[in-house]
């Protein structure tokens, strides 16, 4: 029996998808469990399949169409079965989307050239129509002095001379010969001045040389999920940002003793101590639900990784009780299936805590949105060798800032400044992590 293949719903919070792929064609034989077409979610590519066996009759959207969950996209069903009951049903005549906004558009020039038919009679020998049309001159704003009214030749070119003794300067005009430009195309209110038609002329021959245009480009699904998450972020958490510099002569030269057994990035580091310190203040751990908090003993660390389509943060799954040579082939990992679109949905799911890095393209500070529910995110930025004063003595010595952006709700700001001291004396003192 026919019936209809609809959008799936791959997650609570998926409310369409985009169908990037259809792995079969109409009419083509499908199996159960053979994959019928790609939906891109939020930052994923599903593979959906068929439930049962049959026919692909009809599709109902196109490749790259957003459709609603649980919207029809296809029409399944025996090889030559009747299905315009199904076609009937959904109100439509088996056109695709793309065929109905073609029809639309048609219809609509259709309509927009029956007005124009349908504008005002000006009454004017054809002569002076074709006059007016060539000097540019609105002909129905033209005074007709012939027989009812009609408008003649003389009429135009009186309306013609009256027209630019009026708009123009005397010194514009001459500059308008001059330069090549048409006083008609100089729109204002006021005479047109010299000066009006040397800034027509800059504007028009720049414009004329780069040729401006614009461009619409739609959202991919994960950039509208980015907009959507961060808008609601924002409107959710009270936030307050704290920003603490801190030295890395120690930690810098503790990444450069473990090269040889592991090449640890700062990011492997921060991941390590920052679970650390989460593990001591769990308000900057946990999140607000209603109207509680919830407190966590252990610590989820996202990893935000930047892509061409925008932001995705794996997770790190218990990273307080990981090793750095664990966190770092982790990291490396998730980086990786982040860029090849191979991540799968628990990697993305259950973070508690997120740390983002900007300091390979030289940020100094900044302040990051909250990834909800979490009530903190930290900010890293790029390591500046600074001239500092240390016993009496200008030294040089590499200093980073951390951002740190916290929602008020949980995180009270002595909280907030305890948390960045206590990172800091992990980062200053990297020994005291083996304690």
């Amino acid at each position: 029996m026919a019936k209809f293949i609809t959008m799936p719903k791959l997650g609570l919070t998926m409310k369409e998808g985009k169908l990037t792929k259809w792995h079969k064609k109409e009419g083509d034989e499908v199996k159960a469990g053979e994959v019928l077409f790609d939906v891109e979610t939020s930052k994923l590519t599903n593979e959906v399949e068929a439930n049962e066996n049959g026919f692909l009759r009809k599709y109902i959207v196109n490749e790259g169409d957003v459709v609603p969950c649980l919207q029809p996209v296809a029409i399944i069903g025996g090889k030559n079965e009747d299905i315009s009951t199904l076609l009937a049903e959904m109100g439509s005549d088996g056109a695709t989307s793309s065929e109905k906004q073609e029809k639309k558009e048609t219809i609509q020039t259709s309509l927009g050239n029956k007005e124009k038919a349908e504008g005002k009679r000006v009454l004017a020998s054809p002569v002076a129509k074709k006059l007016a049309k060539e000097k540019g001159i609105d002909i129905s704003k033209v005074v007709g002095t012939g027989p009812n009214g009609r408008i003649t030749v003389e009429d135009v070119e009186i309306y013609k001379v009256e027209e630019e003794n009026t708009k123009a300067t005397p010194m514009a005009k001459k500059a308008a010969e001059k330069l090549g430009v048409k006083l008609d195309d100089i729109h204002k209110e006021e005479r047109v001045r010299k000066q009006d038609v040397y800034d027509f002329y800059r504007e028009n021959q720049l414009a004329s040389a780069v040729n401006p245009k614009e461009e619409k480009i739609p959202m991919t699904s994960m950039r509208k999920v980015i907009a959507d998450r961060m808008q609601e972020s924002w409107s959710i958490s009270p936030v307050v940002h704290y920003n603490m510099r801190v030295d890395m002569t120690n930690l810098k030269a503790l990444k450069n003793q473990l090269k040889t057994t592991v090449k640890l990035t700062y990011t492997d580091l921060l991941v390590k101590i920052v679970a650390k310190a989460l593990m001591e203040f769990p308000l900057v751990n946990g999140s607000v639900e209603e109207d509680g908090f919830i407190y966590r003993n252990y610590v989820n660390m996202g990893v935000a990784v930047a892509l061409e389509e925008g932001l995705i943060v794996p997770v790190i799954k218990y990273a307080h009780a990981k090793g750095l040579k664990e966190i770092s082939q982790e990291v490396k990992e998730l980086a990786d299936k982040a860029k090849n679109n191979e991540l799968t949905g628990d990697e993305i799911t259950g973070g508690t805590f997120t740390i983002t890095n900007l300091g390979m393209f030289g940020m100094e500070a900044f302040t990051p949105i909250i990834n909800q529910p979490e009530v903190g995110i930290l900010g890293v930025n790029t390591i500046v060798e600074t001239p500092v004063v240390e016993k009496g003595e200008v030294v040089i010595k590499p200093l980073m800032n951390l951002s740190l952006t916290a929602d008020h709700r949980a995180v009270d700001g002595a909280v907030a400044a305890q948390f960045l001291a206590k990172i800091k004396e992990y980062i200053e003192n990297p020994g005291m992590l083996l304690l």
